[in-house]
């Protein structure tokens, strides 16, 4: 496959959606950049954004190893690598450590990405979508004030808006650059309001996607994280975006319209449930003027989850 020579990507997101379309933007040829959501403030990245005032350091990890010439190197996995014990140490990825290091050894965090990525021979950019100290906070589908991206993650009742605090941080100029002139920009997947739409209330980010020359492609989630978007269909997900910023800025989405949903409910312990798209789902999407792209995309060992190949054709076919 290699229908993006020659041609650019930038992937939008955060969370663990994201490395997923690295990968297969990667695999299907593309000079592929990450752009990622800087709110995350919970586990070791949150610890470490307290503890030493750094950028959360997670997502950008993960983006890295994804984009990585090889994921299954000893540097990779040692970036991977989790501790599961030691005072002061359990819970921290070490990557996220390194990170934290080579941000006061190169003085900066985008300087630090660039060294990890070096190192780790990655195939791509990883960037951060600003460089300012956010907070995301929100209001949820009861009129509740939610405060920090964990806890909105967590929360009990979906989220119907969130804001960044402070309000409109400045975009990190590389990233708009990367948008700007991308052949091809892919948002999603990845939870809805916690890693993609705090990219898009970045001054700048959600301007640069609208007036990018490029394919414009949406990727809907398989499954709902019970709180966070319980009980939204694929509609409800694109027009959560359009209302934080993205209102004519998609040409596509990518929806899941397999035997996973409507009507059969993914593990009910687990907290998640199918994001339903029928017909009437996708008629409210094509109303928007966002061309809807179907597939049957759930991973049959993991339903809650895109299957990589599925993805990755289904994307081949779209993006040619």
């Amino acid at each position: 496959m290699s229908i993006g020579a020659g041609r650019s990507a930038v992937a939008i997101g955060g969370g663990t959606g994201l490395p997923q379309v690295l990968r297969c933007l990667t695999e299907l040829g593309f000079e592929t950049t990450a752009v990622v959501a800087m709110a995350d403030d919970g586990g070791s990245s949150g610890v470490l954004r307290r503890q030493l005032g750094i950028l959360p350091p997670g997502d950008v990890r993960n983006c890295l190893v994804a984009l990585a010439s090889d994921e299954d190197s000893v540097l990779a996995r040692v970036f991977q690598y989790r501790f599961e014990g030691g005072e002061g140490l359990a819970g921290h990825s070490l990557g996220n450590l390194i990170l934290a290091a080579l941000t006061d050894i190169t003085g900066d965090f985008p300087s630090a990405v660039e060294t990890a990525g070096h190192y780790l021979h990655v195939r791509g950019a990883v960037l951060p979508s600003t460089l300012e100290d956010v907070r995301l906070h929100g209001v949820d589908r009861t009129g509740a004030e939610v405060f920090g991206q964990a806890s909105l993650a967590a929360n009990a009742t979906a989220v119907e808006h969130v804001f960044l605090e402070p309000e409109r941080p400045a975009a990190y100029g590389p990233a708009v650059a990367a948008i700007e002139k991308a052949d091809v920009v892919v948002i999603g997947p990845g939870s809805l309001y916690t890693s993609l739409i705090p990219n898009f209330l970045v001054s700048g980010v959600a301007d640069a996607v609208r007036s990018a020359d490029a394919l414009r492609v949406y990727v809907c989630n398989v499954a709902n994280m019970r709180g966070e978007t319980g009980g939204l269909d694929a509609a409800d997900h694109v027009e959560a975006l359009f209302a934080h910023g993205l209102a004519g800025a998609l040409d596509l989405a990518i929806v899941h319209t397999g035997p996973c949903a409507p009507d059969v409910l993914c593990d009910d312990e687990s907290g998640v449930e199918p994001v339903i798209a029928g017909e009437q789902q996708l008629a409210r999407i094509e109303a928007l003027g966002v061309r809807v792209v179907p597939g049957d995309l759930a991973d049959p060992a993991d339903p809650v989850r895109h299957d990589r190949l599925a993805l990755v054709r289904l994307l081949e076919e779209v993006l040619a």
